[in-house]
């Protein structure tokens, strides 16, 4: 099979490289995937360049990067129903602690990390469900559904952020988002009930102005640590803050005796080590969405196979409109 990869951490262009290698056949257990589009996330570029706290090296001889993607199941291990070849999937955790990703033809994993997609779903729609569509959903409706109640999405132009705009609002939510003033008409398409500039010297009292003096029953939170003051103050009691980054301020310091009078959830949220009930319901409820049309997930552009090193600087690039793919079979 015909695969991207690489030995050592470094920059695309000095370590990305494309090779052919064995093709498994799946195990007991497995299914192996002729990949149709991979994924191309930031925890993807971040692990390639190396820049994960306290890891120093690959961990296996080789990395095939990248853990999103969809196609088709091509074969089946033991004990794996062999109606499931054939079937449209999306694939979640490619290459989370293992060391063949989707950047590939093909890829042999577990059976359950490869989800029957529906059918009204395209391929290219399927392989941002992994990390961007679970992430959203989790962060929406972990802390149970959201129906009658205000979510708060800061950055909701991101990838996941946009996302999150449109579940929370398909969940029921009146939905207040930050985000730069560029992609503000792209934020009220998704959903958006109120769109606030995030640097903003006056953001939390217009989040409670938005909100009727309000306070908020649930953030979702790209930047964690930049924004506790700002979550801090606008949080109702018994609220929850779902963060699933914090780029800009990795070690903040939070307000703790504020937060503790109004009795706050933190989630900090790693959507590869979600349990299993959990990534179940956040699939159904993300498959419910898209089946109900709710959904939109923007492809900025596809890149091809031999051109992922181009797709990991489109990504590191940042101020895009959609997912970066990489089309597999190309």
């Amino acid at each position: 099979m015909r695969a991207i990869t690489y030995d050592t951490f470094g920059t695309a262009r000095d370590v990305l490289k494309l090779k052919d290698i064995p093709n498994p056949e799946p195990k007991a257990g497995e299914v192996r995937v002729k990949l149709a589009f991979s994924g191309v996330n930031p925890s993807d570029v971040k692990a390639r360049a190396g820049s994960r706290p306290g890891v120093t090296k690959p961990a296996f001889p080789l990395i095939i990067p990248h853990s999103d993607g969809t196609g088709e199941v091509e074969a089946v291990g033991a004990g794996v129903d062999p109606e499931r070849i054939g079937q449209r999937v999306w694939v979640w955790n490619g290459q989370w602690q293992r060391s063949h990703g989707t950047a590939a033809s093909h890829i042999t994993l577990p059976a359950h990390q490869a989800v029957p997609l529906p059918k009204e779903v395209s391929l290219e729609v399927g392989a941002s469900l992994g990390i961007p569509g679970l992430t959203a959903c989790h962060a929406v409706f972990g802390g149970g559904g959201v129906a009658g109640e205000t979510v708060l999405i800061q950055g909701g132009a991101g990838t996941a952020g946009l996302l999150a705009v449109q579940l929370a609002k398909w969940g029921g939510a009146r939905v207040i988002t930050t985000t730069s003033e560029k992609d503000r008409d792209r934020v009220i398409a998704a959903g958006a009930d109120v769109v606030l500039s995030y640097n903003d010297p006056d953001l939390p009292a217009k989040i409670l102005a938005a909100n009727a003096g309000k306070l908020i029953e649930t953030i979702v939170e790209v930047e964690f640590g930049a924004n506790i003051d700002t979550d801090t103050e606008v949080i109702a009691p018994n609220g929850r803050i779902a963060a699933y980054g914090s780029a800009k301020e990795m070690q903040p310091v939070l307000p703790f005796y504020p937060l503790l009078f109004k009795a706050v959830t933190i989630d900090i949220m790693l959507i590869y080590l979600l349990p299993g009930a959990q990534r179940d319901a956040a699939i159904t409820r993300l498959h419910h969405a898209l089946q109900d049309g709710a959904l939109d997930c923007p492809v900025e552009r596809v890149f091809d196979l031999a051109e992922t090193i181009a797709a990991h600087e489109a990504v590191e690039a940042g101020a895009r409109d959609g997912a970066i793919l990489v089309n597999c079979q190309s």
